[in-house]
């Protein structure tokens, strides 16, 4: 098996830029690194990860760590997650590794083990909550991570993002444009960070529009489509006066509140316009709805590359400023939207 001076002595440079240009450090220029890793390929090279720690200080190696649940295996966004970005480290030469965490002790203590040995380099980190603990510990232990979302209240460490306030505001004000005044908002869980944005903007588009919110068409919690069915047919009960409009922070919500709605004999949109945000899983296409399902979309697959960007950015030094990034998003209006059924406010 080839080694690494066996690779560097047939690109004709020393060990230390040829580890330097595998691991796509900033101070090695693209054809270089592209040269050595073609000469990598062909002589079937595979880093030592113990040799690569003693000459650049660093494995190669980052983590992700998620606690095990009983749906974890049939989990979309996490599996699409998890293969994006094992794509995304390995076509930098690094090891992508997945740990799934029992719920028997804190989960700092997970992470405690696993820097425990030196051999992990820096972690991805899913599913942020307000005030994060396992950000607030990595950070105490001077280990790099870089987080799918924003940590509130400060945010300030690496991210990639969207504009989950900026996507509510948006998505309000196109209702409220169609005369819509009586909105309701099914939201994510309550503490996490894309959860908290999005009622930043569906309460500051209230404000904005001189509405007041109603506690009795909001909700926050799981995104299934059971939790959509079963919140819209609480929200439409007789005597209630019922949402114009229905706002999902998912498309598995919004699968829900299309069957409520059937089920109730409402129409979409006559009777109530729905729309959602759209992560753009292929099993749940929002534009095969009937009627099709108007979104914000953001693809979850272009996070993978900028993710891993950001932590590998930030083992090479750069500044905090340049690995925050917040993503795009696209509006787009099909037929699951329309004006306010009048006497609806």
């Amino acid at each position: 098996m080839a080694t690494l001076k066996d690779v560097a002595r047939a690109a004709g440079l020393s060990i230390t830029q040829t580890s330097r240009a595998l691991n796509d450090h900033s101070d090695v220029n693209e054809m270089t690194r592209k040269r050595v890793k073609a000469v990598a390929r062909s002589m079937n090279y595979q880093a030592n990860i113990s040799a690569r720690k003693l000459v650049t200080g660093r494995s190669g190696m980052v983590a992700l760590v998620v606690p095990q649940t009983p749906e974890l295996p049939q989990n979309g966004l996490f599996i699409e997650g998890v293969a994006g970005l094992s794509a995304q480290f390995s076509g930098r030469g690094m090891q992508f590794v997945l740990h799934v965490a029992g719920n028997d002790r804190p989960i700092t203590e997970v992470y405690q083990r696993l820097i425990g040995n030196g051999m992990l380099d820096g972690f991805v980190l899913f599913s942020p909550c307000d005030d994060d603990p396992r950000a607030a510990f990595l950070r105490d232990h001077g280990i790099p991570f870089v987080v799918h979302g924003r940590i509130w209240p400060d945010a300030d460490h690496a991210f990639f993002d969207i504009d989950n306030e900026g996507i509510l505001y948006q998505t309000m004000d196109h209702l409220i444009g169609l005369g819509h005044r009586r909105i309701a908002f099914i939201n994510g869980q309550p503490g996490h960070g894309f959860a908290s944005a999005r009622m930043r903007g569906y309460l500051r588009a209230l404000h904005d529009a001189g509405l007041s919110p109603d506690p009795a068409i909001v909700s926050e919690g799981e995104m299934t489509e059971a939790r959509g069915l079963l919140t819209t047919i609480g929200m439409c009960r007789e005597g209630a006066p019922r949402p114009t409009a229905i706002i999902c922070s998912d498309v598995r919500l919004a699968k829900g509140v299309y069957r409520a709605l059937e089920a109730l004999g409402l129409s979409i949109p006559g009777d109530v316009s729905v729309m959602a945000h759209d992560d753009h899983l292929p099993q749940l296409r929002a534009s095969a709805f009937f009627p099709a399902l108007s979104v914000t979309k953001a693809p979850l697959r272009d996070s993978w590359k900028p993710l891993t960007d950001c932590l590998t950015g930030l083992l090479d030094g750069r500044p905090l400023a340049q690995l925050q990034i917040v993503g795009h998003h696209e509006l787009i209006i099909r037929n699951s939207t329309g004006p306010a059924p009048a006497g609806g406010d």
